[in-house]
Formats: C-alpha cells, sequence, structure tokens
C-alpha cells in the first residue's frame, strides 16, 4: 500500500528526515516512536501533503502512484487520513456541518453520488454512538471549548465516517487522561480492517496497550534506526530512547 524509499526532507533549510526507509501493507498496524525532535511529526506533514517542506531525495509510492504528485485534497479523496496532535479550532461551522462537507467533497472527488442530509446523519450518528459522542456535541463549533479527550474523539469520529485507506495518526494520546485514552485507544481499534493500514505516532507504550501495533520503529536523527515487534514498544517503555537512538538501523 505503503512504500517510503530513502526519504529526505527538508524545511527552511534544514534537513530533518535523513533517509527513511518503511513499507506498510494494507491491514498493518505501524507504530513510528522517538524523542521530540526525531522527525515523526515532519513525516506525518509530508504525507498528508502539508506546505512547507521540500523532498530532497527519495520517493513515497501509495497504491504504485507517487503521492507526492498529488495535492493534500486528492490524497484525502485517495483515502489518507491525517489525525492532528493538536485539532484545530474552526469557530461558526458545526461537527456536522463539517462532517457532511467533507464526506460529500471525497465522494465528488471520487466521482460517486453524494449524500443527502439523511444519509449523513445516519452515518455520523452511527459511528457517534460507539465514541460516546452526544447531539449536542454534533452541533457545536468544532474543538471550540472541547477537551482534550472530545477533540480526540471528534477526529476519530472524522476517521470512522470517512474510513480511509491509510489513517495516520500524529500523537493521538497527547492531551489525554486515562480514562480518555482507553476510549480513543479502543475507538481507533475497532477501526482495523483487513483494507485499512495505520500508522501511529506517538511518544509512549501507553497508547499501545490500546492499538497493538504489527511493528514498531524508532525514528532517531531523521532515521529509523530500529525495527520490530510490539515487544520493541515496551522495551522503550523500560529504557529510553538513549541506546535504542544509538543502535544501527535494522
Amino acid at each position: 500500500m505503503l512504500k517510503i524509499e530513502n526519504l529526505h526532507v527538508t524545511a527552511d533549510g534544514n534537513e530533518i528526515l535523513r533517509g527513511i526507509d518503511l513499507e506498510v501493507g494494507a491491514g498493518e498496524v505501524h507504530a513510528i516512536m522517538g524523542p521530540n525532535g526525531a522527525g515523526k511529526s515532519t513525516l506525518s506533514n509530508v504525507l498528508s501533503g502539508r506546505p512547507g517542506y521540500e523532498i530532497t531525495e527519495g520517493r513515497i509510492s501509495y497504491f504504485g502512484e507517487d503521492l507526492t504528485a498529488l495535492e493534500p485534497e486528492e490524497r484525502a479523496a485517495k483515502g489518507v487520513f491525517l489525525g492532528f496532535q493538536y485539532p484545530v479550532e474552526i469557530p461558526g461551522v458545526a461537527a456536522m456541518t463539517f462532517l457532511k462537507t467533507a464526506i460529500n467533497a471525497q465522494r465528488k472527488l471520487r466521482g460517486e453520488e453524494e449524500l443527502d442530509a439523511r444519509g449523513v446523519m445516519t452515518l455520523v450518528q452511527g459511528e457517534a454512538r460507539k465514541l460516546n459522542i452526544g447531539a449536542d456535541m454534533l452541533k457545536r463549533p468544532i474543538n471550540v471549548g472541547f477537551s482534550g479527550g472530545e477533540k480526540k474523539r471528534n477526529e476519530i469520529l472524522q476517521m470512522a465516517v470517512l474510513q480511509p485507506k491509510l489513517a495516520i495518526l500524529d500523537e493521538t494520546d497527547s492531551g489525554l487522561d486515562v480514562d480518555a485514552l482507553k476510549l480513543v485507544g479502543e475507538g481507533v481499534t475497532a477501526l482495523r480492517a483487513p483494507d485499512r493500514a495505520m500508522i501511529v505516532i506517538t511518544h509512549y507504550q501507553r497508547l499501545l496497550d490500546y492499538i497493538v501495533p504489527d511493528f514498531v520503529h524508532v525514528l532517531a536523527a531523521g532515521r529509523i534506526v530500529r525495527s520490530g515487534g510490539a515487544e520493541l514498544a515496551r522495551e522503550l517503555d523500560k529504557l529510553g530512547y538513549g541506546e535504542l537512538a544509538r543502535a544501527p538501523a535494522a
């Protein structure tokens, strides 16, 4: 599904990614862990098409297509979803209105028939119930006055209704208490599917108690320096990044 080869990326003249190689197959969950400044968020932003980054070397292939040739909205229509570390507030736009617009914008780009208001309502309410999101929250402006847990649940709701092929979750656990972490983690896990891949970016192993990855990669100084199974996250939790970040790339 996704193949990253020798990816080098700069921002503001500084090289951040220094040769990333990563292959993600359908149905797989890959966790990317590492210290601050390792390049984790840069990788997520480059995959989603956020401006401000320059690919100086390497290639990103998505279902065999050059992902970097696509605009962000085209990537979204083809099933690429980015969950933000800090979801933005959008005053004046109700969550339901946003979801209806997003759903139909993607369907239009794919050449599919748009859903009417009733179809959108049925779809959204069904997924919202699974995340304990009530009707009042869907009427509120997006993320305005939301708690950290509400913001992340709202984002997982977006993922549930948009049904992406590749979901990139950038530090979804940031700012969550124990209860919210469990709810969000279980919500993400419920969306695992044979035709959907996920890249979960996190500092800490605690999120991976709920979203158990198939593969864990340690990113340090712009390179993947270790890869392994879920046990690698537990090793990091005990030992920290110091020794592992200095290990040769696997």
